[in-house]
């Protein structure tokens, strides 16, 4: 079910912002221990001449009782071309478009709530929450958020069953408190 995350595709944000190669400071997240953590790395079809580079793209699960993923949660970090600016609440269009779509091809509908000003860290920031159901039944919720300043951009989702959101949503939200981003005025 928590497919969806692979739904966001850092290529395709990076397209939609227009992002080089170059070297960048991690973002920095405080994990608890019972959440498991991996680092993604690139695969050949996002990086190279044409397509831009993902500094950091990081995904933590937190498993339920049964060893069910419950929440889910990917960050990622790109460089921004000198001189590029990001509209960031048209990037998290894109990225709640490209949500839906894949949601509605694997049977899902979902509404997502009106995109509101946030930040990410000290970065200014926007974000949707989206419900999925499924023949009527809530089965899922996902946030998405896109923020970005002049050198970086950041991208973080976390999503999980409905009662899996629901129970975690409070840590996942200290989670995100915590995230401290490479801040460049």
């Amino acid at each position: 079910m928590l497919f969806t995350l692979r739904t966001f595709s850092a290529a395709t944000l990076g397209l939609a912002l227009g992002l080089n190669q170059g070297l960048a400071a991690d973002a920095m997240i405080v994990w608890p221990s019972d959440w498991e953590v991996e680092a993604l790395p690139q695969s050949q079809s996002q990086a190279g001449a044409d397509r831009p580079s993902v500094q950091i793209r990081q995904r933590a699960v937190k498993k339920d009782d049964n060893g069910d993923p419950a929440m889910v949660v990917e960050l990622t970090q790109t460089r921004l071309q000198p001189g590029h600016e990001v509209n960031v609440q048209s990037v998290l269009l894109e990225m709640r478009k490209a949500v839906q779509v894949n949601f509605v091809h694997s049977g899902f509908q979902s509404v997502c709530t009106k995109m509101k000003e946030s930040t990410l860290s000290e970065v200014p920031a926007m974000e949707t929450t989206c419900t999925i159901t499924q023949n009527g039944a809530h089965v899922m919720t996902q946030t998405l958020v896109a923020a970005a300043n002049k050198e970086m951009a950041w991208a973080l989702s976390y999503a999980g069953s409905a009662d899996g959101y629901a129970a975690n949503k409070d840590e996942v939200l200290r989670i995100r408190d915590s995230l401290r981003l490479n801040v460049t005025p």
